[in-house]
C-alpha cells in the first residue's frame, strides 16, 4: 500500500528512455557452417540445475578456436598472430544441462580487414533450434606488439568459407 508521503517513483519526463531491443529468435541449424561438440560438465551446471550463463562464453570460445586450430590457421603458443576479443554477446532461449551433449554451429558474420565477427548457435543434441545463441569479435593483432594486423590470408581463406550473407 502506498501513501503521499512515500518516496516517489522516477519521473519518465526526467529520465532518459532507451527503447527496448527487440529479442532475437532461435536460429535453426541451417544457419550455421560447421559444428562442433561439447561435452557438457558437471561442474559446468549452477545451483538452478542449468549451465551456468558465464559457461556459454568458454563454448563459444572454445569452439571456434577449436576449428581454427583443427584447420592449421591457429597456433596458440608460437604463432605471429592472435585474436583478441573485443564484443561478446550472448542470447538464450532454452536451458542446457549435464549430461546434455552440445553441438555447437558456427559462422562468420563480417570479416574486415583485421576483425572478425563469429556467431555460435549452441544446440542440444538433436534439436532442430539455438538454446542460445551469440557472437564475439575478434581483433587480430601482433602477438608481440598487440597492435592490429591483416588477418593471415591462410586463416582468411577458412573464415570466408565460414561467412554468411546478410
Amino acid at each position: 500500500m502506498t501513501s503521499a508521503t512515500s518516496t516517489p517513483t522516477a519521473n519518465p519526463s526526467n529520465v532518459a528512455q532507451s527503447p527496448t531491443p527487440s529479442r532475437p529468435a532461435p536460429q535453426p541449424r541451417s544457419a550455421y557452417r560447421v559444428f562442433r561438440p561439447i561435452t557438457t560438465r558437471w561442474a559446468d551446471n549452477d545451483v538452478y540445475g542449468h549451465v551456468n550463463n558465464v559457461v556459454y562464453y568458454s563454448w563459444f570460445d572454445t569452439a571456434v578456436n577449436a576449428h581454427l586450430i583443427e584447420q592449421g590457421v591457429l597456433d596458440i603458443h608460437a604463432g605471429g598472430t592472435i585474436g583478441l576479443v573485443i564484443e561478446t554477446q550472448c542470447n538464450y532461449f532454452a536451458p542446457l544441462a549435464f549430461p546434455q551433449t552440445v553441438e555447437a554451429g558456427i559462422r562468420v558474420a563480417k570479416l574486415g580487414s583485421s576483425s572478425v565477427r563469429y556467431e555460435v548457435g549452441l544446440f542440444a543434441q538433436g534439436e532442430p533450434l539455438t538454446a542460445a545463441a551469440g557472437h564475439f569479435i575478434h581483433v587480430y593483432v601482433d602477438r608481440e606488439t598487440r597492435r592490429p594486423v591483416p588477418v593471415p590470408e591462410a586463416l582468411r581463406k577458412v573464415l570466408q568459407e565460414l561467412l554468411v550473407a546478410g
